[in-house]
């Protein structure tokens, strides 16, 4: 069975957030690490609009996680997470965080884009170039680098996609190059 037969089958043909039933699409909750059935909701058009674009968000639109917060799938939960952490300055957002329970791992994979820190807290990491980046980019690298621990060299001009940010330092960025998993610094990359 595929990916969206699945998502199909678990919400009963409805958006996991708001229950729509038009224009539903697989949307893998970011940064994207597992993908699939456990790191993807089945999300309509416009929730989907909303939670990648914060400019349009309507908060009235997101009532609908009275709801939708007591799923038992992770990743409908992590997002009701997202998008009440964004929108907690509305007032009614913040009651129902008080009520929303998420395990440690859920609460630390629903924090890990920073959406529920103010904008002075979030560390914002950028390339050389002063682009900002976000977790599941592509960048290349821009110098040869030496991999830390092995004999390996990554080379100027690989790409490395679907990177990872470290939450701690906005110098720290984590990629695959090859089959490694390496910690990159930003100064050495350009996003594609």
């Amino acid at each position: 069975m595929s990916l969206l037969q699945d998502l199909q089958n678990r919400s009963g043909n409805q958006c996991e957030l708001c229950a729509s039933t038009k224009e539903l699409f697989i949307y893998e909750v970011p940064p994207v690490s597992t993908g699939g059935v456990d790191g993807s909701i089945l999300a309509c058009a416009t929730c989907t609009n909303q939670i990648e674009n914060s400019e349009t968000t309507d908060a009235n639109h997101w009532r609908c996680l009275n709801e939708a917060m007591w799923s038992e799938f992770r990743a409908v939960k992590v997002i009701a997470w997202r998008m009440l952490s964004r929108l907690k300055a509305e007032g009614w957002p913040q009651d129902l965080l008080d009520m929303l329970y998420l395990e440690d791992a859920d609460l630390r994979f629903a924090e890990a884009t920073g959406e529920g820190l103010d904008e002075s807290e979030k560390i914002i990491h950028r390339d050389v170039n002063g682009t900002i980046l976000q977790a599941g980019d592509s960048v290349v690298l821009i110098k040869d680098l030496k991999v830390k621990g092995s004999s390996m060299v990554a080379k100027q001009g690989t790409a490395v996609r679907r990177i990872s940010l470290d939450h701690d330092n906005a110098k720290y960025i984590e990629g695959k190059v090859g089959a490694t998993q390496i910690v990159i610094i930003t100064d050495y990359v350009k996003k594609i």
